[in-house]
């Protein structure tokens, strides 16, 4: 890895003074009082400095009552909301945040709950005690037998989040409009994740069968899942006839809110599998994207003729970038799923020729209207919106203050209310650990800290799912064309699986959408599922998606109960061995009071030398995974010493960038410019010289970069050095530049002028940046790329990823990127950072690894590329603030800040206020052990 050289205007004594230069600018009140510092409970080894946060609140029932006197005088649930208003104050104070003010923005993670703390004692059976505490009301489950603590676990569960996990396991099935009602956004939502995991309810109950044959411990889980799902049945059976279960059900007609008549359905192990594949799909799948990796290079080869069009659509695809980011970044190599330079099997479609799948028949009533008054439950684009998920900073302990690692890291979830997350702590033969798990699955805990250790994950997304080119036959002999609903397989004919889903819906009085009914339609072959039709050389193909985990979604159960074991964990060895227990594509990492680790996970499969995982391949057995199986979805998988992994590097960050060398980046978007490279510059800042790091800096340095702009910080510099290589006469533009400068000064961050004045330092310039990209990025490249290398490009790597949603640029064909959901916090993830990077460093005459095949700024004249960033710079600069912010059922038109603002999205009658934008994690920890077993 060569690091591109940032322009980041950090101190190499350290980091303290760059994260002060906003005090200065920003006059913020005195932080709350930070609450009490606790006794440590027996087996807690952290000695009081573990903390975590998880907004809005732990409290996520609320009755048809509560609901009501929400909407009427705004009062809500106690702990509905109690996290959010630390979580946001970080913002506006953590320049001048103390050790002492860390309990001002964080919870006090410690094991257990003093006496004179205790809120609530709840006793669901005798051998289980759920204790909730005053200050956040989160559960503190403690068990004398097995049993009993995994049936506390899910009654306090369903306590906390019993609509939302029935939500998620009817989304999971794709249900979700019959359940919740038919809403275009809940249309939109369960047949995208239809079309990633269509599953039949014996296809559901197979994969619990399969883990109760892969040993002890799988057998141990099932019977804690059994036990977590009479503790949630418990309860649904003790609200429904106390009448105090969550007042969504009356609001969706499931009971009458008058005589009580309805039902809540009880949970049964295939909804795990269910909910499990939801998480999967949204967190932990990888690859997928070989269609348009193909259509990108066809484009090329179109535009420039095959030789060259190859070499721009491989420096366009930036998969073995030498200037990208890297969590590990002592020279380790990982060799997996390397680009070739001869690929073989690839099955190039035809252009023009692909066609999506259709999945929608029989239409009634209101499925045949795109958009609808009601909103839906959830954002539809939730799963199809491009996900960037976590961020982590973990530096070893002979760069610390004390000499035991720090770790700031937590998942990166999105923002609803109440949240997709729970926190927990759940004590009992055989666990002990708290933190955060995923409603409806948190019999164990699958982010937190044990007894002596903590770990955490983002998403890594490496490639686990191909694309392959199935002819298309007929069982008659006919000719076949891409209507054919048989395929060739090893020669044979066979029909293609047809997986269904009736949905029928109604209006309900949470959601008024007329009645209507369709269903929805997945075929399967034995290379994957279908995902559309086209022709290969002239013969029609079903292009089908295959991914490795599919028919294995609850398969990482065993990984997490080894998490929460305390027999299992002892050490960073024993934390990877967990790790690889774990099927799903995550970059896990790991702190105890000795050692920092990290592993990264995912069922990777062995592919024949030769083939380009980023790219279609014909179906043949030449090309198939080793030992594949399709009746079972199995295969040869990478052993786990070949999986990026590490111990006690002096520091990890991670932002869901590149792993390592040769672990080649699944996709577009992993070159010189990531957002990950906010983080490590930070930390680099911190460290150098001798720098040590404390819970206070690294927290700094995490929320630091929350609030920076990574266009302004990592590619704002050079735009401004092209447009100041001759003077700028425009007096506009010189405003403009002059204003942009100063913004760059002061750090190119997105911070409000004094807390709660909902307006940013610097406005002018962050709208002036906004309106600019999407036009500085057009400008500069489609000249060179042409309609349509262009318009396929966009299908591949969206132009900009604001933290408004909006700015998007223009997109086109068949499956544009240029798609967000507005309002989530999570931005800078996706974006064409390091193709303008890459392009005007070499236009500057700068040095470039891995540099763009050809020049695209002004054909690489820097006259006229300083002609096009000021052209632009222009038509960006007179836009007005309703342009820029074209407003939205939460915020009026021009309203910069509101655009920006984070939301709690409403998953249920309750909402909460919006908070000033951060890019940072959900749930958060933040800790330093200071002793081991």
């Amino acid at each position: 890895m060569q690091r591109r050289p940032h322009a980041l205007r950090l101190p190499v004594a350290g980091l303290s003074a760059a994260l002060l230069v906003t005090a200065t600018l920003t006059t913020t009140p005195a932080p709350a009082a930070p609450a009490p510092a606790v006794a440590a409970a027996p087996g807690d080894y952290c000695g009081g400095r573990c903390l975590d946060i998880l907004p809005p609140g732990e409290n996520g029932n609320a009755t048809l009552a509560d609901i009501l006197v929400n909407k009427v005088f705004g009062t809500r649930p106690a702990h509905t909301d109690d996290q959010l208003g630390p979580y946001a104050a970080l913002a506006a104070n953590y320049p001048g945040l103390t050790e002492a003010q860390l309990r001002s923005f964080f919870n006090d993670a410690s094991f257990g709950v003093p006496a004179d703390q205790v809120a609530s004692t709840v006793r669901p059976r005798s051998d289980v005690a759920i204790v909730r505490d005053k200050a956040t009301g989160v559960p503190h489950i403690t068990g004398t037998t097995r049993y009993g603590t995994e049936f506390g676990a899910g009654y306090a569960a369903a306590q906390d989040r019993l609509w939302l996990m029935d939500l998620f396991r009817h989304v999971g099935r794709g249900q979700l409009s019959g359940f919740a009602g038919g809403a275009a956004a809940n249309r939109q939502l369960e047949q995208s994740f239809w079309q990633a995991a269509p599953y039949t309810e014996a296809e559901l109950q197979q994969q619990i069968d399969s883990i109760a044959t892969q040993g002890d411990r799988a057998r141990q889980a099932l019977d804690d899942a059994k036990a977590y799902l009479e503790g949630i049945n418990q309860y649904v059976k003790e609200s429904y006839d106390g009448r105090y279960f969550p007042g969504e059900y009356d609001l969706t007609g499931h009971i009458n809110p008058i005589t009580n008549e309805g039902s809540i359905e009880p949970f049964k192990l295939t909804d795990l599998v269910a909910l499990a594949s939801v998480v999967g799909a949204l967190f932990g799948s990888g690859g997928g994207g070989e269609l348009s990796s193909a259509q990108v290079k066809t484009a090329a080869e179109a535009r420039y003729g095959k030789e060259a069009g190859d070499a721009v659509w491989k420096s366009l695809r930036e998969a073995e970038d030498a200037e990208a980011v890297q969590t590990l970044h002592d020279g380790q190599a990982f060799p997996y799923a390397q680009v070739p330079d001869s690929p073989q099997g690839a099955a190039i479609p035809d252009p023009g020729s692909v066609v999506p799948e259709r999945m929608v028949y029989d239409a009634t009533g209101s499925a045949n209207q795109l958009s609808t008054p009601a909103p839906g439950v959830l954002p539809g684009a939730l799963l199809s919106d491009r996900h960037g998920m976590s961020n982590a900073l973990v530096v070893s302990g002979s760069h610390t203050d004390d000499g035991h690692p720090v770790a700031v890291f937590g998942p990166q979830t999105g923002y609803f209310a109440p949240q997709l997350l729970m926190l927990e702590e759940i004590q009992g033969p055989g666990i002990s650990a708290r933190g955060a798990a995923f409603a409806g699955l948190s019999f164990y805990v699958q982010l937190g800290r044990g007894q002596d250790y903590a770990w955490s994950a983002t998403s890594a997304g490496q490639d686990i799912t191909d694309t392959y080119a199935v002819p298309l036959c007929t069982t008659d002999g006919s000719p076949a064309t891409t209507a054919a609903n048989s395929y060739l397989w090893h020669g044979q004919c066979l029909p293609f699986d047809r997986l269904e889903r009736k949905n029928a819906w109604a209006p309900t009085t949470a959601d008024s959408t007329a009645a209507g009914s369709y269903s929805l339609v997945m075929y399967r072959s034995n290379y994957g599922l279908v995902t559309a039709r086209g022709t290969v050389g002239g013969a029609p193909v079903a292009f089908a998606s295959l991914r490795s985990t599919y028919r294995h979604e609850a398969d990482s159960i065993i990984g997490f109960q080894e998490l929460n074991d305390p027999g299992a964990v002892h050490d960073a060895a024993g934390f990877q061995r967990a790790a690889q227990d774990i099927n799903y594509t995550f970059n896990w990492f790991y702190a105890d009071s000795r050692d920092t680790a990290y592993y990264n996970s995912g069922s990777n499969p062995v592919r024949p030398a030769g083939v380009d995982p980023g790219l279609p391949l014909r179906a043949e057995p030449a090309y198939e995974w080793a030992d594949f199986n399709p009746a079972a979805n199995t295969a040869r998988y990478t052993p786990p010493a070949r999986h990026p992994q590490s111990v006690n590097q002096d520091y990890y960050v991670s932002w869901n960038n590149k792993q390592a060398d040769a672990y080649t980046a699944a996709g577009f978007g992993n070159g010189s410019v990531h957002r990950a490279n906010l983080l490590d510059d930070r930390v680099r800042a911190l460290l150098a010289n001798g720098g040590k790091a404390s819970r206070v800096t690294l927290t700094q340095a995490m929320e630091s970069a929350a609030l920076a702009d990574l266009r302004a910080e990592d590619v704002l510099p050079e735009l401004l050095k092209v447009i100041r290589s001759a003077p700028v006469t425009d007096p506009a533009t010189a405003t403009a530049v002059q204003q942009l400068e100063t913004w760059l000064a002061h750090g190119a961050q997105r911070r409000e002028t004094s807390a709660g004045s909902h307006a940013y330092t610097d406005a002018v310039a962050i709208r002036t940046m906004d309106a600019w990209w999407p036009l500085a990025a057009e400008g500069v490249m489609r000249p060179g790329l042409g309609d349509g290398l262009f318009t396929a490009l966009t299908g591949a790597l969206q132009i900009n990823e604001s933290p408004s949603g909006g700015q998007a640029g223009p997109g086109g064909g068949s499956t544009s990127a240029n798609e967000s959901i507005p309002h989530k916090g999570s931005a800078f993830q996706y974006g064409w950072w390091s193709y303008l990077d890459k392009d005007l460093r070499s236009v500057l005459g700068q040095p470039v690894a891995s540099p763009l095949a050809r020049p695209f700024c002004g054909g690489g004249d820097l006259a006229a590329c300083r002609s096009v960033l000021l052209d632009t710079l222009r038509r960006a600069a007179a836009q007005t603030p309703a342009q820029v912010y074209p407003g939205d059922a939460d915020c009026a038109a021009g309203d910069q800040w509101c655009a920006d603002t984070v939301i709690q999205r409403p998953l249920g009658g309750v909402t909460d206020p919006k908070t000033t934008w951060q890019n940072r994690p959900t749930y958060q920890q933040v800790v330093q052990f200071t002793s081991h077993r």
